[in-house]
């Protein structure tokens, strides 16, 4: 499967409350690689399978929450059309210049209509992933923590995700992969939209307050290594909404856990692969239990709830 338009989620920049409690969780308990700081304060970070130079970004702030979610795109020229077509949908874009973000090209940001700001950018600073491109290991020996491969989608909170959905497909090029619906039986409750053949890119709740996170997901490569991050948590006495368990949408296997500040995170393993031959998953009203937790079979109702 040809992927030529929209690669994959690029970055997500989180607001916490005490930056330096959040910098000794997500390098020393998450696992994650500082690459940097600039001069407005904000640290930078990337998983250790990653090549580009930034995965995530904190910044200090009064209230917890994510500031923009960043998809990479193929090449500059690409970015180029998507920005014309988001305007010609009549969407206003905002041009971030080169810079602005360490090793970071020009990022073209805009706001969808949940209120989430979104941007897309095609150029990041290659790093390298420590393991080179000739004759590699499989993993590199200086890990810390959880340690997971790549920061791999969130799920966003607000109320018109169908218009999220429409200029996600229309625009962007998403596919919707699986949904929750209301009890109305016509209603997307949640969406799941990939766009690659992952099971899902990005996912969407409907919910009355606009602007909200409920996560951002990080991929590990075996159920063994969400055990395993399960221990390093309990480890480190942090804070575990949910898991270890499996997801019914998507497959995956997971733990939904949250920093010192309050923003929920998830570590996440396997879901199937997706192709443009396949028809969307649709689950009904009365298995959303067994949709979000499969194992427990009902729904958490903090899992509706608790957003930043």
């Amino acid at each position: 499967m040809a992927i030529n338009g929209v690669l994959r989620p690029g970055h997500a920049i989180l607001r916490v409350l005490d930056l330096d409690e959040a910098v000794e969780f997500y390098t020393n308990v998450l696992g994650l690689k500082e690459t940097g700081r600039d001069r407005a304060g904000r640290v930078y970070f990337k998983c250790w399978d990653e090549r580009d130079h930034n995965s995530l970004v904190l910044r200090e702030a009064d209230r917890a929450g994510l500031d923009v979610f960043a998809f990479k795109v193929l090449n500059e020229a690409t970015l180029l059309m998507l920005d014309g077509r988001l305007r010609e949908y009549g969407v206003a874009t905002e041009r971030m210049p080169a810079g602005e973000m360490l090793e970071t090209g020009e990022r073209v940001r805009f706001q969808i209509p949940t209120g989430h700001l979104v941007e897309l950018y095609a150029a990041k600073t290659s790093v390298g992933n420590g393991l080179g491109d000739v004759n590699p290991a499989p993993w590199v020996a200086d890990q810390k923590g959880i340690s997971p491969l790549r920061m791999d989608h969130a799920l966003i909170y607000g109320g018109d995700i169908d218009a999220n959905r429409r200029l996600f497909e229309e625009v962007l090029e998403f596919t919707l992969v699986e949904r929750i619906k209301m009890e109305d039986g016509a209603t997307d409750l949640a969406t799941w939209l990939t766009c690659s053949n992952k099971a899902h890119d990005i996912a969407m709740v409907r919910h009355p307050e606009d602007g909200k996170l409920h996560h951002v997901s990080f991929l590990l490569e075996t159920w063994q290594d969400v055990l395993r991050a399960a221990d390093i948590m309990s480890m480190h006495r942090v804070s575990i909404d949910m898991g270890p368990t499996r997801h019914g949408v998507t497959r995956g296997t997971t733990i939904y856990f949250f920093d010192p500040s309050g923003n929920r995170l998830e570590t996440f393993c396997g879901g199937y692969q997706w192709y443009p031959d396949q028809t969307p998953i649709t689950w009904t009203w009365d298995q959303v239990g067994q949709a979000v937790y499969y194992h427990d079979r009902k729904l958490k109702e903090t899992f509706l709830s608790v957003v930043t």
